[in-house]
């Protein structure tokens, strides 16, 4: 029998992967060889790498595929990398559908390195290959960030609601007063860190000042873009952005009846939080095609948060084009409304449930 690679998948945790080496052969019948668990460290990669070369003899390719889940995989992702592999990674949605389409309806650790295994004899994907040092670092920055908004938030509500209780301690007020003080000065000095570390990259500063040009759009928001997408190396079309950040359209509709319609929310929560307030900016500031786009939409559908969602999922498409581009934003002359973000199913274009008619609100102040 002939063959022509051998295909593995990798499963990875915290602290183990498991693995499945496979062969597809000139039928493209793929046969799964053999499986193996190894622990998520220095020792376990090289384990892994020598259990390997002990089930390769035949001289064809090898290659090896496995998911961009949490940071998990990047580790041995740049050990494989270093040592001369052909690693790819695939977003997670897109190894689900596959393994959706094999009918493999349990999930285990083994189950999905077998399919991310026949996943890779199959289909050929791009090499991985590891983001700069400054992306790295810009992550854990945005994410401590966002940890630290987060912790203030939760600060102040207790401290409001400690403050309007029947019975006060000034004690305890006053102590969470002084953590929320010094969780401040703490996130002011990340976000001071995130400029330098931007402004000290020529590659990133120039990208941010091009794209920056989207009045009502921060540097902080869209370092955690930038960030959370590893400067979007791994996406090839507007369509895996989408997905990837949970604004994909899910309807639900059976001959007459018409459900609700909304977006998955299956995706990277980050980057639907901190286009939030980015949204409600450019249609404030009345910037094209997003102002358009929100009235138009709101006049459809006369929902304020549906219209509000498609100007997010806008936002993220322009800055995605203007970042593989390396164009500037242009309100006025800007053709980033390009047949591939056009043909993405739009949350606001979906069908609705009919209401009652009522005015056009003012655009928020």
């Amino acid at each position: 029998m002939d063959y022509l690679k051998y295909g593995i998948g990798i499963d990875m945790a915290m602290e183990t992967f498991d693995a499945c080496l496979s062969l597809i052969d000139v039928r493209q019948q793929v046969h799964v060889k053999a499986h193996c668990s190894f622990n998520n460290d220095a020792k376990g990669f090289d384990a892994f790498l020598k259990w390997v070369s002990g089930q390769t003899s035949l001289a064809i390719p090898v290659v090896y595929l496995m998911e961009a889940t949490g940071i998990y995989y990047e580790q041995l992702a740049w050990y494989l990398h270093q040592k001369g592999c052909v690693v790819s990674v695939v977003l997670p949605n897109k190894a689900k559908q596959y393994k959706k389409s094999l009918g493999l309806k349990s999930k285990t650790d083994r189950i999905d390195a077998k399919g991310l295994a026949q996943m890779s004899c199959e289909q050929s994907h791009k090499p991985w290959h590891p983001i700069s040092n400054n992306l790295y670092v810009l992550r854990l920055l945005t994410r401590q960030i966002q940890g630290i908004t987060d912790q203030l938030t939760s600060l102040s509500n207790q401290l409001h609601a400690l403050q309007h209780g029947m019975f006060r301690d000034k004690g305890v007020e006053n102590m969470y007063a002084s953590q929320l003080k010094l969780l401040q000065k703490n996130k002011a000095a990340l976000q001071q860190r995130v400029e330098e570390l931007i402004n000290g990259d020529v590659a990133l500063k120039s990208r941010f000042e091009k794209i920056l040009k989207i009045k009502g759009l921060g540097l902080q928001n869209l370092a955690v873009i930038v960030a959370e997408t590893a400067g979007f190396v791994t996406f090839e079309s507007i369509a895996q952005l989408v997905s990837y950040a949970g604004y994909d359209v899910i309807e639900d509709q059976s001959g007459k009846r018409v459900g609700k319609t909304k977006i998955s929310k299956s995706g990277n929560a980050r980057i639907r939080k901190c286009l939030h307030f980015p949204a409600f900016n450019v249609v404030r500031y009345n910037i094209a095609p997003f102002s358009g786009l929100y009235e138009r939409i709101y006049e459809r559908s006369k929902i304020k948060m549906k219209a509000y969602t498609a100007v997010q999922k806008k936002l993220l498409s322009i800055i995605y084009t203007l970042w593989k581009k390396e164009e500037a934003f242009d309100a006025q002359h800007n053709k980033i409304t390009s047949q591939e973000a056009e043909a993405v199913p739009s949350f606001g274009s979906a069908p609705h449930e009919p209401v009652k008619p009522t005015s056009l609100p003012s655009k928020p102040h």
